[in-house]
């Protein structure tokens, strides 16, 4: 029985230690222990990130609202999804926006094996890279969420782990633009890094449209209070 109780007992660590970085977004004290980025290192200045990408509308409508507010941003590409729509990743990096990995499928890394989950990075990185031409720099989990075997293996490959430090919740299906842009703009400040969504593959159908419309609203409120926006590479 002592024997069958120690062996629990070590499976139920190997468990907590498996998913220790989980709760990292919603946890900053657990966020800087593991050294994963919530905010920018810069107290000022405001990263606009967007993730799931690319998509073949909403990419595009994302861009037309960046552009015409002349702001640069963060996309974290999934590899499948730039495999369907390559020439929209040379887009956005041709547009001036940093291009980051977000994995190859988007799949919860707690339930992933550490051999599946390098093949992923792998895969996503030649993918990202290749599109792009761009070398990508940063790192986001799908869902937010870093195993311990995930966040080794990223520091590993030579990427940043990122998260972020304020939300719009674009992706639920009752989100709408005001709702997107009350969400984001409420306490923002400087250093902060903002999660929306430039695609629907796997939230809501037509959220990025809410995106899209919420854009030109959190760019006001930002520049209102005298602060501007950064890639995230532009503020280390």
């Amino acid at each position: 029985m002592r024997a069958w109780t120690l062996g629990a007992m070590g499976l139920v660590g190997a468990a907590a230690a498996w998913s220790a970085p989980a709760p990292a977004c919603f946890s900053p004290p657990l966020a800087r222990a593991l050294r994963i980025r919530l905010r920018l290192d810069a107290p000022t200045g405001v990263a606009l990130t967007f993730d799931d990408g690319p998509h073949a509308a909403g990419t595009p409508a994302v861009l037309d609202e960046l552009a015409r507010a002349g702001v640069t941003a963060t996309f974290f590409l999934v590899g499948e999804q730039v495999e369907r729509t390559p020439s929209l990743a040379a887009e956005i990096a041709a547009a001036g926006h940093e291009v980051g990995v977000h994995g190859y499928r988007h799949r919860l890394h707690l339930r992933r094996r550490p051999n599946e989950l390098a093949y992923d990075l792998d895969r996503a990185v030649a993918a990202v890279s290749e599109a792009s031409g761009t070398e990508p720099a940063c790192y986001r989990p799908p869902y937010g969420v870093f195993s311990l075997a995930s966040l080794d293996l990223v520091r590993r490959r030579g990427l940043e782990p990122v998260l972020w430090s304020r939300w719009g919740r674009d992706w639920e299906a009752g989100a709408t633009p005001a709702a997107v842009a009350r969400r984001v703009t409420a306490d923002l400040g400087g250093g902060d890094v903002v999660l929306l969504h430039d695609a629907d593959h796997y939230s809501a159908s037509g959220s990025w449209r809410r995106t899209a419309g919420a854009l030109a609203a959190i760019v006001e409120s930002v520049r209102s209070r005298g602060d501007s926006f950064v890639a995230l590479s532009q503020s280390t």
